[in-house]
């Protein structure tokens, strides 16, 4: 047998593909020797798409890109980080969130929009909203430095993928009850399909629907809650995942492992997962059961508040956060009047403080709704002793006429059920759990709006705090515990809303003593730094994504924000720094003063280390060019020849 190694194969030449033996092109790089081939070993075949998206030198390292991939419009993100290259799918699997314009972490991607993050090398979702992860595509390097990317067509499509999901097995017999229909319940049963459990998932949901998204309810009242699903019902039997829709868990024996539901039924759990949410609190005045006084917490709420508007009724809301604020919006325009009362000087002053505040407060005015601040209702009345409001009294003694009245004053926790129970309990109701969310009773685990866990972001204080992603995340942290697979929490509260086609952020956790704001408040295009004992706790923005993103990775990853360093340079940490503030921040601009407010399965990482390329000369380029021009598909050998030559 010859010692001689086998020359290079030139452009042209075939060798047999390792799965079907028949020819294929001889490099990696030059794959338009298609026609003998076997379909997965072709760049454009029905199931795969394969081209060369940009040369090695147009991506730096901590750079994201959003590049066409194939002509059939799809694209990809090309992440470089550390060295290596990294693709996947291109925007958010939440609500669709461009993710090159978002933040790049360490090993990790967050969406600009609401917070979802994703792992760059895996494509798996690690932070929440949303439940879909990225897929996650093959990238090479060819050796005159173009990176090409291989995805299967379907994927590029879809631009999501459902991680694999365990099958029931008869003979196990673990039960894991999960008590509540939000997203912690839906999250923690499909993350213990994922996680390799094999027994018994029982979801008691007190509503008639499966798990949706509850924060479009007080955005778009009109919304039909089936299209609103986390997930279908297909889904829950295809995994055999029992939801139990209409029923209400209202005991438990923790002897015996059991809960009761309204039913009567007793269900035997090996664990149990607490996530029963909250409830709108509805204040003790005289009238509040007259008709048409709602809260918005539930689809039927929404539908019935939309079912009431015509241009001709009055509409009151009492309260000056999130929901309260989000229905105003959605109803001015839509009736004869929208008047907000609160006792507040300014809506969101408990969050954004007192400044901006009263900027949202002069947009919502100028498109037509009216405050009445400081103030708030005594009572409700409805005409000659009948049962439908007409008018409220306001404490100052003004009355306005209302056909419809909104209440947005808070919530209260859904746990009177456990108070005969050993869980241990705070004043408010909150179940108190570890970083594990694990309670002070075995096997049971709380999570969603009851837990008062830990907050990482905030040095591991523990709190309450009811925000849609953080529920999902408790969910997924919960069935991983409860699979064996122990897992702190790593908190990073991060939360939105959409008000007249503006967006805000916010991310962090705390009540502040001071704030900065940067930019321009009456544009729209502002951050704001908050402030407690010298460090900055929270970030909010609007019009500046993806700062507050990039913010929340920064807390994520163990770092913290001084006062002294933001009010001596405010860009200076970003990684995103906006371009119109970078030459000089003028005084107008920078406000800072006081604020008055209150055991992992193996996974397949695609990932390509980069290494200095052999490089070929133009000759080599025109050769390859002369060859590609036999074949049939003239557009792709163009894009070959351009991928060689700049």
């Amino acid at each position: 047998m010859s010692d001689k190694k086998p020359e290079k194969n030139e452009p042209g030449q075939s060798q047999n593909c390792s799965q079907c033996n028949k020819p294929k092109p001889p490099n990696p790089y030059d794959l338009y020797n298609v026609a003998n081939c076997c379909c997965s070993c072709q760049p454009e075949s029905s199931d795969f798409v394969e081209a060369v998206v940009c040369n090695e030198n147009e991506i730096k390292d901590n750079e994201m890109k959003s590049l066409p991939l194939g002509e059939d419009g799809g694209k990809i993100l090309l992440i470089k980080q550390g060295g290596e290259l990294h693709a996947l799918g291109w925007k958010c699997s939440h609500y669709g969130a461009p993710l090159a314009t978002g933040a790049l972490g360490e090993g990790r991607v967050r969406c600009p929009w609401h917070g979802a993050c994703f792992n760059i090398k895996t494509g798996d979702i690690e932070d929440y909203p949303g439940l879909d992860s990225l897929p996650c595509y093959k990238v090479s390097v060819d050796q005159n430095g173009g990176i090409r990317v291989r995805a299967k067509r379907k994927e590029l499509e879809t631009n999501k993928r459902t991680k694999e999901m365990s099958v029931l097995k008869s003979d196990n017999l673990s039960t894991i009850v999960i008590a509540g229909g939000g997203p912690a319940a839906a999250t923690c049963a499909e993350t213990l399909r994922q996680e390799g459990f094999t027994g018994r998932i029982v979801m008691v949901c007190k509503e008639s629907a499966l798990p949706y998204d509850r924060p479009k309810l007080s955005k778009a009242m009109d919304v039909d809650v089936e299209k609103i699903a986390l997930r279908s019902q297909f889904f829950y039997n295809e995994h055999n995942i029992e939801t139990l829709l209409g029923k209400e868990v209202i005991g438990l024996n923790t002897n015996e492992k059991t809960v009761k539901l309204n039913t009567n039924e007793n269900l035997r759990y090996d664990y149990l997962f607490v996530a029963t949410g909250s409830k709108p609190k509805l204040p003790d005045l005289p009238g509040i059961d007259l008709a048409n006084i709602f809260v918005v917490r539930n689809y039927v709420d929404s539908a019935a508040i939309f079912a009431q508007l015509s241009p001709e009724k009055h509409v009151v809301l009492l309260g000056l956060g999130f929901i309260g604020m989000e229905a105003a919006a959605y109803c001015v325009g839509k009736c004869a009047s929208v008047t907000v009362v609160g006792r507040a000087t300014a809506p969101f002053k408990a969050v954004f403080g007192q400044e901006i505040g009263d900027r949202i407060k002069r947009e919502f005015e100028a498109k037509g709704v009216r405050f009445i601040l400081e103030n708030g209702i005594a009572r409700f009345l409805s005409n000659n002793g009948g049962s439908s409001l007409q008018q409220v009294e306001l404490l100052d003694g003004t009355f306005l006429e209302c056909d419809i009245a909104i209440l947005g004053v808070g919530s209260t926790l859904n746990t009177e059920w456990l108070k005969e129970t050993q869980l241990q309990r705070l004043a408010d109701g909150s179940i108190v759990t570890d970083r594990f969310l694990k309670t002070n009773v075995d096997n049971v685990y709380a999570g969603g709006d009851v837990a008062y866990a830990p907050v990482y972001s905030s040095g591991n204080m523990p709190a309450a705090i009811g925000h849609y992603g953080l529920a999902h995340y408790h969910g997924k942290i919960a069935a991983l515990n409860i699979a064996g697979k122990e897992t702190p929490l790593k908190v990073v509260p991060f939360f939105w809303t959409m008000l007249f086609g503006r967006s805000y952020r916010y991310a962090g956790y705390g009540r502040p003593t001071g704030v900065k704001i940067v930019g321009s408040l009456e544009d729209f295009k502002f951050f704001a730094y908050y402030f407690k004992d010298g460090k900055v706790i929270s970030m909010s923005s609007s019009g500046r994504d993806p700062i507050v993103a990039d913010f929340a990775n920064l807390l994520y990853e163990g770092r913290q924000l001084t006062q002294e360093e933001v009010e001596r340079d405010p860009l200076g940490w970003m990684p995103h720094k906006p371009q119109d503030l970078i030459p000089a921040v003028s005084t107008p601009d920078i406000k800072s003063k006081g604020l008055g407010t209150g055991n992992m399965s193996r996974r397949d990482y695609h990932t390509y280390a980069i290494v200095p390329p052999k490089l070929y000369t133009i000759e080599n380029c025109i050769k390859r060019a002369q060859y590609c021009k036999q074949i049939s598909n003239y557009s792709r050998c163009l894009r070959f020849v351009k991928s060689f030559v700049r």
